[in-house]
């Protein structure tokens, strides 16, 4: 369960910054939308905000989750369909950042609210988690927009999409990948801890 809930607070950012990138870019779907907002109500998608990641987090060995979608219009994006890699990286981006600012708490609370940095510390493991399994290209996950990014035949693209949720399942369920994930988030998680101890 406190995967489920750190998952809720780290969807807003993550979804906020795709919406504010397409935004900064020139797109006005995901203000029109109600997109552009921390408020982590308008990024819940049920299955994959809730559902999923509670029985997967039940199941061990990995962590299958993520927000509603922002949607873009790379039409109105400048750049076009690279304004939308820009846009499908900043969500990334934004766990990263989040990662650290959680390092941080988790450092300055370490003696005077053990429990705190507890908490902390699980979310800088899990926004790395996000960071690097959004990063994978499979739809819906913001890596498949850097294969629109390459220009791909839409038509495989397409077909992917289709079997998109099905291709996430098996690769979490069926193989080390959850695993492989963990292990790198672990050592990013690290690196950030070492960088932020040399300086707080």
């Amino acid at each position: 369960m406190v995967n489920v809930l750190l998952l809720w607070m780290l969807t807003a950012p993550h979804e906020f910054a795709h919406a504010w990138v397409a935004t900064r870019l020139g797109d006005d779907t995901p203000r029109n939308e109600g997109r552009v907002t921390l408020n982590p109500l308008a990024h819940v998608d049920w299955i994959g905000t809730a559902l999923l990641p509670f029985v997967t987090s039940l199941m061990g060995g990995g962590f299958l989750g993520w927000g509603k979608p922002v949607s873009t219009n790379p039409a109105k994006l400048r750049g076009g369909l690279n304004g939308l890699a820009l846009v499908a990286l900043a969500g990334p981006a934004s766990n990263i950042v989040m990662a650290v600012l959680l390092a941080a708490v988790a450092i300055a609370t370490v003696r005077t609210a053990p429990g705190l940095s507890g908490f902390a510390q699980r979310g800088v493991l899990l926004s790395l988690y996000l960071a690097l399994f959004n990063l994978l290209p499979v739809p819906p996950l913001d890596g498949s927009k850097l294969l629109l990014a390459a220009r791909i035949p839409i038509a495989f693209y397409r077909e992917l999409a289709r079997a998109g949720f099905l291709v996430l399942v098996v690769l979490m369920v069926a193989t080390s990948l959850g695993s492989y994930l963990v292990l790198w988030s672990d050592l990013a998680a690290e690196a950030i801890f070492r960088a932020l101890t040399a300086v707080i």
